[in-house]
């Protein structure tokens, strides 16, 4: 995934809170900013022995993280409702606004929040740049934000519930309730949260990939039906499976290639994708009345 674009606009950003937070002027932004890119390619110093050093690491080299202008990421900070916002944005690519009348036009992180009100993160969520966020309201963030992905959350469940089920989000430490939703969420929380919606919105990407080079190998000649399973790379099983009259199954995977009475099927077929370091789905498609070649997306949503 490459971001374009966005990282000047991202990281001016990060200052322009640094500066509003210790109580200077928003014109001392872009003379930071320098400073910042300087400290870039600064040691990781106060995160190297982090439980979320590796998911720091990455959201600093993808470009939806940033330092503060001192060089260091203070991953023990409660993060702010801007930080994650921007970070979000910035994995979701978001390039077009909407109106936020909530911020007046000179605000510092109007475009962020004008990309933000278009891309519907900000669904049912005060305002408030400068707030430090909870479980539930990071959780709320990431479900408006992952809505187009992955769907609605899990009914019954909060925010947080639904999260940490999911295995995005850490339950609460040990001898507290499980789903606590008013812990305060770090930077360091954020980086761990936000590394597997960057890795969830890639792995999607990636499934549709495979399966339009999927789709456009099959060929039907009269009864049969031929084609190839793409060949994935090591982290992804792709498959295509059958079902015989007699309710068997016809596999094939990675690479292979089929040729397929339809005579002796129910006349539909599966191509699935999923990761093989987590068994997460990043991708399912039904083609229910074959030979006609419409396919029904079935990956698995937050609902499921």
């Amino acid at each position: 995934m490459k971001l374009i674009g966005k990282a000047l606009w991202t990281s001016l950003l990060l200052v322009g809170i640094a500066v509003v937070q210790n109580g200077g002027s928003e014109s001392e932004v872009l003379r930071l900013h320098v400073a910042e890119a300087a400290a870039k390619s600064a040691p990781a110093s106060d995160y190297a022995n982090h439980p979320a050093k590796d998911a720091i690491s990455h959201g600093l080299q993808k470009g939806y993280l940033w330092k503060y202008p001192d060089g260091k990421f203070h991953p023990e900070q409660t993060v702010t409702q801007s930080q994650f916002v921007a970070s979000l944005v910035a994995i979701r690519q978001v390039s077009e606004k909407e109106s936020v009348p909530a911020l007046p036009a000179d605000h510092w992180a109007k475009d962020i929040y004008e990309r933000a009100q278009k891309a519907g993160i900000l669904a049912n969520v005060p305002v408030n740049p400068n707030k430090l966020l909870t479980k539930e309201e990071a959780a709320l963030l990431v479900f408006n934000a992952w809505k187009p992905f992955r769907g609605e959350k899990m009914k019954g469940y909060t925010n947080t519930g639904a999260l940490v089920t999911w295995g995005w989000m850490e339950p609460a430490p040990k001898g507290q309730a499980k789903f606590r939703e008013d812990l305060p969420v770090t930077r360091g929380d954020a980086a761990k949260i936000l590394r597997y919606l960057w890795q969830d919105k890639w792995q999607l990407e990636l499934g549709r990939q495979y399966h339009d080079e999927f789709k456009r190998s099959i060929q039907v000649n009269q009864d049969t039906i031929t084609g190839v399973v793409p060949k994935a790379n090591d982290d992804f099983l792709l498959s295509v499976t059958f079902v015989t009259k007699d309710n068997g199954r016809i596999v094939y995977k990675n690479g292979e290639s089929f040729s397929v009475k339809l005579s002796e099927t129910k006349k539909f077929l599966v191509f699935g994708i999923s990761n093989k370091k987590d068994s997460s789905n990043a991708g399912t498609f039904r083609y229910s009345n074959l030979p006609d070649m419409e396919v029904i997306n079935l990956t698995q949503q937050f609902s499921k």
